[in-house]
């Protein structure tokens, strides 16, 4: 009889995590996470696939999966772990016991695709990132490659109407002299080339070009974002529904984010901030019914890797009564954006596995603007993800079992 090991074996083998912004604090926290653990030397807390609920659900092993990925910044992850143990976020002890691992998987990255540097045309240079998911691999014998952007915030784009076709795109892309899409969605582009799922944990514009989905679909892809839900976003996606479950109306939800570091200081760009804010306002605008929900993002750079939120909530309760809920965390974003990372390279794996294609809706458990989905309310995103995990894990495990007969 096949036992579970040999049945996640025979699914999964190697699986590859390329990360695009491969050394930025998020990628390399998860890059150090993910030693830690497969080594032994700390515990999967605050990954979801590691609850009781996903006890039956096949995934690939923690030491199954490989990491590589883009970068455009010459600093390696090794150097970066360095700065973000100054900062007092990771543990000393825990980077120097995985501090060669970590220069491992820095020698798997590549040059990433930065505009000011070009003179090829963007097909050339998704071609060029295509090539370097695909040597990946191959190179370390891979059964699949998940890729994941994670870098840095880019501001948002308008649609471009003539590009609604992929053919026409795909045309434009030719020319060395334009720059027609974004580097995420070059990213985006280069995955869909390697046939790799990909996961957009940005709020940059990545596949949203009609186009490009319509690329994605083409090649049979499994999909996945957007903009991962760390901290606040999470939290009011809890409390909200909790407000309606009691007929109590929200007013008005009014935030303020503090942060510093590299994210401070790229969303201290008004175009930049732009999106981010429509991304983690658009859900809680749904489940409040449209209640005015201002917030803003301020760069304290003296924060450094930790980032505060605040939150004012005003209800109006029976006879008109008024209800004041005001919440303020802290935390370290990468350490909360980390075991999420992990968390969606098993579950693509899984969706790939079992022969999703398109955009993975349950996956929106993990997202503030999640694509495929109209749900925000985190309970009812928790149950769904759960048992679309159960029933794929049980489509791969009948696929698996009649190839073993």
């Amino acid at each position: 009889m096949t036992t579970s090991a040999e049945l996640t074996s025979h699914a999964y083998g190697k699986t590859g995590i390329w990360l695009i912004g491969a050394r930025g604090s998020v990628a390399t926290t998860a890059a150090v996470g993910l030693a830690a653990i497969s080594a032994g030397l700390a515990n999967a807390t605050g990954c979801v696939t590691e609850q009781e609920s996903f006890g039956s659900v096949h995934l690939p092993n923690f030491a199954d999966l490989v990491v590589g990925g883009h970068d455009i910044s010459g600093v390696c992850m090794a150097k970066r772990a360095e700065s973000l143990v100054e900062s007092g976020m990771l543990p000393l002890h825990l980077f120097e016991s995985v501090r060669s691992q970590l220069m491992e998987a820095d020698q798997r990255v590549r040059p990433g695709y930065d505009p000011a540097q070009q003179s090829e045309s963007q097909t050339e240079v998704a071609r060029r990132l295509a090539r370097d998911i695909s040597d990946f691999k191959h190179s370390n014998g891979l059964n699949r490659v998940i890729v994941l952007d994670v870098a840095s915030t880019e501001a948002p784009v308008a649609p471009i109407p003539e590009f609604a076709d992929a053919d026409l795109l795909l045309a434009a892309l030719e020319d060395p002299a334009r720059s027609v899409l974004p580097p995420s969605s070059v990213g985006a582009y280069a995955a869909i080339l390697a046939g790799s799922p990909y996961v957009c944990f940005t709020p940059s514009t990545a596949l949203n070009v009609p186009a490009l989905r319509e690329l994605a679909d083409r090649h049979h892809v499994p999909t996945a974002g957007q903009d991962g839900k760390t901290g606040q976003t999470w939290l009011r996606s809890v409390l909200a529904p909790a407000f309606a479950a009691r007929g109590l109306r929200v007013l008005s939800w009014a935030g303020t984010n503090l942060l510093g570091g590299g994210d401070g200081a790229t969303l201290a760009d008004p175009q930049a901030v732009s999106g981010k804010l429509q991304s983690k306002n658009r859900g809680l605008q749904k489940l409040t019914g449209g209640a005015v929900t201002p917030l803003h993002i301020d760069n304290v750079q003296d924060l450094g890797e930790t980032k505060v939120a605040w939150d004012h909530i005003n209800v109006e309760g029976f006879l008109g009564s008024r209800l004041t809920l005001q919440t303020t965390w802290s935390a370290y974003d990468s350490m909360l954006a980390a075991p999420m990372v992990l968390d969606l390279s098993r579950l693509m794996a899984l969706a790939h596995a079992a022969g999703e294609e398109g955009h993975v809706s349950a996956l929106g458990f993990f997202f503030k603007d999640p694509w495929g989905s109209d749900e925000h309310s985190f309970a009812n995103q928790t149950r769904n993800l759960v048992e679309w995990a159960q029933a794929a894990s049980a489509r791969l495990t009948v696929g698996t079992r009649s190839l073993d007969q």
